[in-house]
Order: structure tokens, then sequence, then C-alpha cells
């Protein structure tokens, strides 16, 4: 599925709708050049699961942790990693719900990643000329996305 985004607010809008959406355990693989709203998301996501903390990009920190929402969020950026750095750090332990309780997960620059987590929904953020962004969701493994966002073309269109 793609979705046009006009601006930041659109982007913004999709992020609420998929925090307000997903269930405990989804994983959410964004992927986009820098400016392209992966974090503008991310912040739409935390405005949707009742977080009022200000969700910022933990380029330094790695993994930003916010647990008083409606399901906890878990937001990483692997930006500055290599991809044989991000398997030392056990990335794993958020999405396992073994160490921590289930939430969404929202990882930046996923493409770092070694191994992709499945099921998962892949978020390709695109800017285009016009400064307008395009949103292009894919599943990977099981993840049925249409369960939870069934309407969401509907309300971008």
């Amino acid at each position: 599925m793609t979705l046009d985004l006009p601006d930041a607010a659109a982007t913004q809008r999709l992020g609420e709708l998929l925090g307000r959406s997903l269930p405990a355990g989804s994983i959410l693989l964004l992927e986009g050049d820098l400016g392209a709203g992966k974090t503008t998301l991310v912040q739409g996501i935390g405005l949707g699961l009742g977080i009022s903390d200000p969700i910022v990009s933990p380029t330094f920190t790695l993994v930003n942790e916010y647990t008083e929402g409606r399901i906890p969020l878990y937001h990483m950026d692997l930006y500055r990693l290599e991809p044989a750095e991000t398997e030392a750090l056990y990335l794993d332990q958020y999405w396992a719900g073994q160490d921590l309780p289930l939430g969404i997960v929202a990882i930046e620059w996923a493409e770092r990643l070694i191994a992709v987590p499945t099921p998962s929904l892949h978020l390709a953020l695109q800017t285009s000329a016009s400064a307008k962004r395009r949103a292009r969701l894919t599943s990977a493994g099981e993840f049925n996305w249409a369960a939870y966002l069934g309407n969401l073309p509907a309300q971008f269109a």
C-alpha cells in the first residue's frame, strides 16, 4: 500500500493512527533518507498511544523507552551503527516479550539490522522534489496489517 502524505502533519497523523490501532508486539521497520519523516511518524505513534513525554530521536542513545501509554513504545535509531554492531545490542529483547513488556517497536534505519524481525510492518518514507512525502507499507512475515489498518487508505485519499 502506498499513501501520499502532503506534509509533516499528515505523517504525524499516520503515526497517530498506527499508535491507536496496532497491538502490543508490533514491529515497525522504518526506512527513509534523513528528513524523510521517520521521527515525525514515531512522534505520531506516541500521540496515538497517549504518551505525553516528548518523543525525540535516539540517535545517540540508540533506544528510548516510553512506558506510560496504552502499551509501551520502544523507539530505536540505528543510523550511527554498522549492521554487525546491531547484533551485539540484543535488540530482540524488545520484541521477544521475555525481559520487557510487549509494546510497539519502531526502528529507524532498520535496514541496518542483520536479521529482520518477523512478523513486522515495513514503512519506507520518501520525499519528492515538491517536499511531499510518500509512505509505502509492506509486511514481512505474517503481519496482517489489514486487520488493524484496513481503512487506512481512505483516510489519506
